[in-house]
């Protein structure tokens, strides 16, 4: 049988096709502001990618801020539950889950694969995908390459503010005073690890931690995190799918609850809703 989970988050758009234990498919793409569109284009490749038709999937479950405007999901589960199920599918004995998103940041805390806590930050831009695209900007920098520069420095210059205006104000006054980028970044990376260890502190951090999302991809920012944590992190082969990846495994479960005649059912309506939605797209 086969399953699909997309994940439309607020800055990156994820789907995942998965044939039982196999992933036939991945596709990542900027999220764009119409979802709806968004969601058809996405789960076009995916099928294409996987060499399957839109008939052939057996469940989709849709999740991350534009969850709802997917209309040929059969089923809709928030972001905190399907990032826990896709990382725990990955690494069984995680504890915490470290998610860095485009434009929030979250703690989950795991135990024998069930959600025990959480704690979310999305009501400010530190300590987020954003506020490195911002200062990576500032700088004249790509975001790619902020990490490893940041592992240059001998000398962390001294980072007070992680608000994102404020940071950036306080970048120009240290490029005055003469204090090198490498530096800069090194102090930055080590504000904003801070500043996720004490959020993500509060749930209690234990072994194994697993991060994701874009931060996972920043080197620099890993190792200071990891420095803060006293210990290594795990970090899934292609972070930025967990969402996507536990939204496929739970279409799986689903299915596994449904009868044959619910099932065939489901698929039926959403084959019209579909249909009807895949003209106008087109």
């Amino acid at each position: 049988m086969i399953f699909a989970g997309i994940d439309i988050g607020s800055t990156i758009t994820k789907v995942v096709i998965k044939q039982e234990e196999e992933i036939r498919a991945i596709i990542i793409q900027p999220t764009g502001a119409e979802h709806r569109r968004l969601a058809h284009e996405v789960i076009k490749k995916a099928l294409n990618n996987a060499d399957v038709t839109f008939d052939q999937i057996d469940f989709i479950v849709a999740t991350g801020y534009g969850r709802i405007n997917v209309p040929f999901a059969d089923a809709q589960v928030s972001e905190i539950t399907c990032h826990m199920r896709g990382v725990s599918w990955l690494f069984p004995n995680v504890r915490t889950v470290i998610d860095i998103g485009g434009q929030d940041c979250k703690g989950i805390k795991v135990v024998n694969g069930k959600i025990r806590n959480f704690i979310m930050n999305d009501k400010c831009a530190a300590g987020t995908g954003r506020f490195l695209e911002v200062i990576s900007e500032t700088l004249g920098l790509k975001l790619e390459d902020i990490g490893e520069i940041s592992l240059r420095s001998n000398d962390p210059a001294g980072i007070s503010k992680t608000c994102t205006i404020f940071a950036e104000q306080e970048i120009l006054l240290r490029l005055s005073e003469g204090v090198s980028i490498e530096d800069i970044l090194a102090g930055l990376h080590k504000a904003l690890a801070g500043r996720i260890y004490s959020m993500v502190g509060k749930i209690k951090i234990e072994k194994d931690v697993v991060i994701t999302g874009g931060g996972a991809k920043n080197i620099g920012l890993c190792k200071y995190l990891e420095k803060r944590i006293g210990f290594s992190m795990l970090t899934p082969p292609e972070p930025l799918i967990t969402g996507a990846l536990g939204a496929s495994i739970i279409a799986q479960e689903m299915v596994t609850k449904a009868g044959e005649e619910k099932l065939a059912h489901i698929k039926k309506e959403r084959k019209l809703e579909a249909v009807t939605f895949f003209d106008e797209a087109d």
